[in-house]
């Protein structure tokens, strides 16, 4: 057969063209690369080349084998084909070129291995059924947030010239030659088709050629395009994977906020350009479904756009002058670009990155624009009074410290002082399960289960504090600081062996970001820290806790956000429920794909803003109630036990569904029935 870079065009030699044509793809390919290099450059540093061998674990997952990708399985499929013939026709193209650029090569070309020849082949007609199914997804059944961008259009039809191109030139070659190999398939079907519609050899050379040079030039083409298009993500979405957050829900490093490009760190910027605006994070986040302002999809797409604008291209090093004249046409990020109102309506609940194919990190991102916000004092009244609480009192409530254990009285028995005297366990108790009226019965129920079994345990009574959790992600990182420093010199006095809590934004933090946290749970130099579900599940397994009265309840479970996407914790609050004989049915949304109930990342101390037209925790209490024979919404954390029993009132669900904390279910098992005095009164009054 003959080879296409020794044959001379218009008296230029083949290989000549090819040189020149090889040079321009790549020289426009690293010019621009090298520009989007220079704005990172500028951004604050952020070290992400540690764990090498989780990374790589990672990329293999997600980059390879597309695991996220699965979650939506037909896509997942056509998305996998079309990645894996992308690699070997990038394998394939570099052979080529190689061979091409320097004809004296003893070696064959890509299509000429068998072992190369046949992949390509088979996944040439399969990429091509998921180019068409990908292309009738975006065009005609197209999901929401889903663009129909001209940038999308050119990839798909670059792609679709490349597989075609690719497919007709084997077609050619094997009409030409009149050689049937096993190892081309497809091309043995086209050779046959072409030799039947009266395809001669020496047009069918001449159409090898043309298909040839199309299929190099269309590849060399894209090559040149891609970084200066919206589908960059094609070449930086590989590195977003390898660069992610290791450890779920990371908080960034200690800032001042960030207001314009210099504020970020390389890597949130990065996730712009690796942003594939698919619209996945948008499709499950509970703030844009509920008629807020926020789509994570568009805040990630208006960091982009800051990166690749005009002023974002000079580089205020130099003169004065020349620094001024960039800020001056510089608008501000925050403020104009995005708005207060999309900022603070996060839940930080983290859907949005779980869901994220490329691993972009969008609450990180929020988290820096809500610090600047608050050293601007620009936040809700309400978020103002809280903080305030917090600074004063060290708790939500603007209560008295010595209020925090108020709830152990009536209990019939004393609760340990940790401080005083050893414990196997500290209860770390958390503001709502301390204060919040509605709760102090769930925790107290919890404490006499624990005393029942025997459980070992104690608390810090007035020297315990909120964790911060909350405030830490509204943006104030200097109380975040000011609070852990006071429990961990409160805890220091304890002596105990585990820590447990029953909030799970309160195990997040002791479990990740107090002194010594690490994704293993070690979150107090090595000290494990539980999920009282997990305490539980821990009990029952070993026949500590027995179960007198099974129940046979039809009930469905909630998962807490920071419990489940932040910690994953999903089967042991299950197995719990299983024991007790409940049968557990199953909402749409669960486990990793759970519904925030919009408490989250301060949103429980907020006004919701005008237009909002479901709240979250009205859209999860529905989803419960329309299962069938389902009547009890069982929860694991004080905050979604206080947002679903005001949803079911104003969904106008009273009567059809309650809400109740695991811990009631299992007292009522072990034969615990008995109520504080506190709570009959409250119970009568009501009445």
């Amino acid at each position: 057969m003959l080879n296409p870079t020794t044959l001379d065009y218009l008296g230029i030699p083949g290989w000549i063209v090819l040189w020149v044509a090889a040079a321009a793809a790549i020289f426009l390919f690293v010019k621009r690369v090298a520009h989007l290099a220079g704005i990172l450059k500028r951004a604050r540093p952020e070290k992400r080349w540690d764990q090498i061998p989780r990374r790589l674990a990672l990329f293999v997952s997600d980059v390879l084998f597309q695991r996220r990708l699965f979650q939506e399985r037909a896509f997942g499929a056509a998305h996998f084909l079309i990645f894996w013939c992308f690699v070997f026709y990038a394998t394939g193209f570099l052979w080529n070129l190689i061979k091409g650029l320097i004809p004296a090569l003893p070696i064959p070309y890509a299509d000429g291995v068998p072992w190369m020849a046949l992949p390509m082949e088979i996944l040439t007609v399969l990429a091509l059924a998921g180019i068409l199914f990908s292309a009738i997804r975006r065009y005609i059944f197209t999901p929401s947030g889903l663009e129909k961008t001209r940038d999308a259009t050119i990839v798909l039809s670059l792609i679709s010239t490349l597989l075609v191109t690719f497919a007709l030139g084997e077609g050619f070659k094997v009409a030409a030659e009149g050689h049937f190999a096993w190892y081309t398939p497809l091309g043995n079907v086209l050779g046959r088709t072409l030799v039947g519609m009266g395809t001669t050899p020496a047009r069918a050379e001449t159409g090898f050629l043309w298909m040839w040079w199309a299929h190099m030039m269309t590849v060399l083409g894209f090559l040149a395009y891609l970084p200066y298009s919206k589908h960059a993500h094609l070449l930086a979405s590989p590195f977003g994977v390898f660069l992610a957050d290791l450890r779920a829900g990371k908080m960034p490093n200690a800032s001042e906020g960030a207001s314009k490009l210099e504020d970020f760190t390389w890597r949130q910027l990065f996730s712009a350009l690796a942003c594939a605006e698919c619209g996945r994070c948008e499709r499950v986040c509970p703030a844009y479904a509920s008629g807020f302002s926020l789509s994570p999809k568009t805040l990630v797409h208006k960091v982009k756009e800051m990166v690749l604008s005009p002023s974002a291209a000079q580089s205020p090093a130099g003169s004065a002058v020349a620094k001024t004249e960039v800020e001056a046409q510089t608008k501000p990020f925050v403020g104009e670009a995005v708005t207060p109102e999309e900022i603070w309506a996060c839940t930080t609940c983290m859907a949005c990155m779980e869901r994220c194919p490329v691993f972009n990190e969008h609450i990180p991102l929020i988290v820096e624009m809500r610090r600047y916000l608050v050293s601007q004092g620009e936040m809700d009244a309400a978020v103002q009074e809280t903080l305030m609480n917090l600074t004063r009192y060290g708790n939500s409530f603007g209560k008295s410290a010595r209020a925090r254990a108020k709830w152990t009285e009536g209990l019939g028995f004393k609760v340990k002082d940790a401080r005083k005297e050893p414990v196997e366990y500290l209860w770390f108790v958390g503001d709502y399960a301390s204060f919040d009226p509605r709760v102090q019965e769930i925790t107290r129920t919890a404490a006499r289960v624990f005393n029942e079994v025997g459980l070992d345990f104690g608390i810090l009574y007035d020297a315990e504090q909120n964790t911060g959790n909350d405030a830490r992600r509204i943006g104030e990182e200097g109380l975040f600081d000011v609070l852990k420093e006071k429990n961990l010199q409160a805890i220091g006095k304890a002596q105990f062996k585990k820590v447990f809590t029953t909030d799970p934004h309160t195990y997040q933090a002791l479990k990740h970001e107090y002194a010594g946290g690490d994704e293993n749970g070690g979150g107090l130099n090595g000290t494990p820290v539980l999920h009282y579900t997990e305490v539980l599940d821990e009990l029952m397994e070993r026949g500590a806790l027995s179960v007198k009265e099974k129940t046979s309840a039809r009930i469905t479970y909630h998962d807490p956000c920071y419990l489940g996407r932040y910690n994953q914790v999903y089967d042991a609050p299950r197995r719990v429920l299983r024991r007790l004989g409940a049968e557990v049915v199953e909402m749409p949304r669960n486990r990793g794909n759970a519904y925030c109930c919009g408490a989250g990342g301060g949103r429980i101390w907020m006004e919701d803003a005008p237009g909002v037209h479901e709240r979250p925790a009205e859209s999860r209490v529905k989803e419960a109630a329309g299962l069938p024979g389902v009547d009890t919404l069982v929860v694991a954390c004080p905050k979604d036990l206080v947002m679903f029993q005001d949803a079911i009132k104003t969904a106008g669900l009273e009567g059809n569904l309650v809400v109740r904390d695991m811990i009631e279910l299992v007292g009522e098992a072990v034969g615990l029935t008995q109520r504080s005095e506190s709570y009959e009164r409250a119970e009568e009054q009501k009445q």
